[in-house]
């Protein structure tokens, strides 16, 4: 009951297209048509202009100098 089968998608197809018209209905399928195709072309083109590039290495620096060791007589406390 609540899913919709093959006859009730024929009968909101009959519904669109006299609400809509036959030839507005078929523009705006073709206009989605051209904009789903316009994505797929948009995403094959981000893939192939962007080149796989190595990140540049950064060398590690020692910016701290290690401790000095401070050695105190136990007989100078």
């Amino acid at each position: 009951m609540g899913t919709f089968g093959p006859l009730h998608w024929i009968v909101v197809a009959i519904i669109a297209i006299l609400l809509l018209g036959g030839g507005r209905f078929s523009n705006l399928m073709g206009d989605v048509a051209k904009g789903v195709k316009n994505f797929k072309k948009g995403m094959a083109e981000e893939d192939e202009d962007v080149p796989a590039k190595p990140a540049a290495r950064i060398e590690a620096q020692q910016s701290v100098r290690p401790a000095e060791t401070i050695v105190q007589d136990e007989k100078a406390r």
